[in-house]
């Protein structure tokens, strides 16, 4: 899924690791996503997280989406920051899963985010488009 995944590779997302239920991905902070404030723009941030968490809720093959998510910003972070997401699955009911996925600086969390996962019915992931 992440090799199809043009809008989180043009940004600079890196995925690191992926397994059962569980994805890293990490990001470095560019000029191009700083704010007026001069600190990484909380969407940015948001997207880093949400690519680890669609990584790690498709990691068993069916098309799996965002039902909806929630973050809490911690700390700022900076041009030249390396942001690392890392996801892991809390909780699979039916078609539905729960997510946590923390992003960091070093040792310093900058934001918490929970994801809700819903697969869709009948899909299996497809290979990337040419």
């Amino acid at each position: 899924m992440f090799a199809a995944d043009r809008a989180s590779r043009l940004l600079g997302i890196e995925l690191l690791e992926h397994g059962d239920g569980t994805a890293t991905a990490r990001m470095t902070v560019t000029a191009a996503q700083v704010n007026g404030h001069r600190i990484a723009h909380g969407g940015h941030v948001f997207l880093l997280a949400d690519t680890a968490f669609a990584c790690a809720c498709n990691s068993d093959g069916p098309v799996t989406v965002a039902a909806g998510a929630d973050i809490d910003f911690v700390a700022p972070a900076f041009e030249g920051d390396i942001l690392v997401a890392t996801a892991r699955e809390r909780t699979r009911f039916g078609r539905s899963g729960i997510y946590d996925v923390t992003v960091v600086r070093g040792d310093e969390v900058i934001a918490e985010f929970r994801g809700r996962s819903r697969t869709l019915r009948g899909t299996q992931q497809q290979e990337e488009p040419r």
